[in-house]
């Protein structure tokens, strides 16, 4: 079996690759990636040396896709995953969408000439802002967390039909807009379209930045003395997301594959670690106070425009219809982290995120 794999040399995407290639035999993985990604660059090579065969190019451009070789199954792990991107003055909205929608079209463009399965790692900030600040929350252990006997009842994650209107952010309108495209190819043309709505993604060799991979950036800058800082709700570091490591989506992915063409089961489901993996910046802090000493964090009270107390995805479904769990706890998580910053002292300045 021959996998395409966008983005390969993303987090995600080499992640993927490496465990792909692990749990089954006989596949062959291509890749396709810009690289423009500080520190994607450095997963090239290792990658080619396992076997996997990887075209640098831009999705951007159409004719990126034209050339490629029949595959039988397209992951889409390319994207800009910012909440904040085409929103600052140094950005402009029309690459965020370029990247993260337009680049879509010739994916499945791909999917519908050679009739293979399209998977699309999708986002929990497909979920609509206003509803989503609109919880009622308490605080509890130095974090945020829904209010007990609420209707609805969110205490353990919101689910699939959680409001989807914007605003969103742009980010997440890209990604919701591809979701929808992707699924309209797929009832057009007749061929598997997964959406599958992540988490925080996170583990060691992440290329974390503040406005997202934030569970690596966190323990890297606290692992190496840098300035950390609470925004938003008052400094007090409660905000809530919950965690996943994407090594535990490849036995999810294998099983969409192996339900073939026909499967009635659902096209999106939430992936996550879940209220098992929920953590408040403030709890973070604790944990790297605990591994790696004392360390000042500075506050801002203010809250910024696209930000959230508190996002938890319920991850039912994917028990329900795939049985699947995530495999890794956030203890271990974290503690994988915390060994590749010990390791590699540099890596926040390979990744752009030494500032």
């Amino acid at each position: 079996m021959k996998i395409l794999i966008t983005g390969i040399c993303g987090f995600a995407g080499n992640t993927l690759a490496r465990t792909l290639l692990e749990s089954r035999e006989n596949l062959k993985i291509l890749g396709i990636d810009n690289l423009s990604r500080p520190g994607s660059e450095t997963n090239l090579e290792p990658l080619r040396d396992i076997g996997c065969d990887i075209q640098v190019a831009d999705l951007r451009n159409p004719a990126a896709l034209e050339e490629t070789p029949a595959v039988d199954w397209l992951i889409d792990a390319a994207a800009n995953p910012s909440v904040l991107a085409g929103t600052r003055p140094d950005s402009a909205p029309r690459d965020l969408l370029d990247t993260n929608l337009i680049s879509t079209v010739p994916m499945l463009e791909l999917c519908r000439r050679q009739g293979i399965p399209f998977t699309l790692l999708s986002t929990s900030r497909v979920y609509g802002l206003e509803p989503l600040q609109q919880i009622p929350l308490e605080t509890h252990q130095e974090a945020f967390r829904p209010v007990a006997g609420g209707t609805p009842d969110f205490s353990q994650g919101i689910e699939e039909d959680f409001p989807q209107d914007p605003p969103l952010s742009l980010y997440g309108t890209s990604k919701r807009c591809a979701e929808l495209l992707a699924l309209e190819y797929g009832s057009a043309f007749g061929f598997p379209v997964w959406i599958n709505r992540c988490g925080v993604l996170a583990g060691p060799g992440q290329f974390g930045k503040a406005d997202q991979g934030i569970f690596s950036y966190w323990i890297h800058r606290w692992a190496n003395r840098l300035p950390l800082r609470y925004i938003g709700f008052g400094g007090h570091g409660w905000q809530v997301r919950d965690c996943l490591h994407p090594a535990d989506l490849t036995p999810l992915l294998l099983a969409q594959w192996d339900s073939g063409s026909v499967s009635e089961k659902p096209r999106i489901i939430n992936l996550s670690g879940g209220m098992d993996s929920a953590c408040s910046l403030k709890q973070l802090s604790l944990w790297c106070e605990g591994r790696f000493g004392s360390h000042t964090v500075d506050c801002s009270p203010e809250t910024r425009t696209y930000d959230v107390p508190w996002l938890v995805l319920k991850p039912n479904r994917a028990y329900d219809v795939w049985g699947w769990r995530p495999q890794t706890t956030r203890e271990a998580l974290f503690e994988q982290i915390a060994a590749h910053a010990e390791s590699h002292p540099e890596w926040l300045t390979l990744c752009g995120a030494a500032n």
